[in-house]
């Protein structure tokens, strides 16, 4: 897995006010907290915060965070970002010691190619599982060649790394093949898609000839 360092700077000031003084600054407000140590209320560099998050593991990356004093390895527990910038507005950072393990969820990727007559549908695109601190997988794959209308993956069927094991409903879907519709299907739903703009009052567009 992804491991970055990244340094950070005590916080003295709380609230709302002293939030927006340290994103003004360019930092992100953050807590790091766990193994029974007092939680320290740091601030990170919104750049290298951003650059940790571009590697591989997303938000499950772990970072190696330099306190001044000393570090601590952590993994990401909370990110809260702005609804409408996308800058990071405060994180939860939860310290974790090096063979221990921790619960994560993990995207899971879709590779390889359904039968002609069957669409994919993904209902679940994460998977929760528990691993070691330091060798988090950044995602796990799961091929669907060949798969026909009606069948499916579970959770349970996913290849693990050693030392991983999956937390939840094994019986969960990861991977769906539908039927893909016939004509008549597609020709009936662009009917009832005209008739429902009909009486709306909506115009429909006209049939080229």
């Amino acid at each position: 897995m992804s491991e970055v360092r990244i340094v950070a700077e005590p916080r003295t000031e709380f609230g709302k006010g002293g939030a927006r003084r340290t994103r003004r600054a360019g930092k992100v407000p953050a807590v790091l907290y766990g193994h029974g140590q007092p939680p320290r209320h740091i601030a990170l560099s919104q750049r290298e915060l951003l650059h940790a998050f571009k590697t591989d593991a997303g938000t499950n990356v772990l970072l190696t965070v330099d306190l001044g004093d000393g570090t601590e390895l952590a993994l990401p527990k909370d990110v809260q970002r702005h609804p409408i910038k996308g800058s990071f507005e405060h994180v939860d950072l939860v310290i974790v010691r090096r063979g221990e393990k921790v619960t994560v969820d993990v995207p899971v990727n879709i590779t390889g190619e359904l039968h002609p007559d069957a669409i994919l549908e993904q209902p679940n695109t994460t998977v929760s599982v528990s691993a070691p601190a330091t060798a988090i997988p950044d995602s796990l794959t799961v091929d669907i060649t060949g798969m026909g209308p009606g069948s499916h993956l579970t959770a349970g069927q996913l290849g693990l790394p050693e030392g991983v094991a999956l937390e939840g409903d094994p019986e969960t879907i990861i991977a769906l093949a539908l039927p893909k519709p016939t004509a008549a299907q597609h020709e009936a739903g662009l009917g009832e898609t005209g008739e429902a703009a009909e009486s709306t009052g909506e115009a429909v567009p006209a049939e080229s000839e």
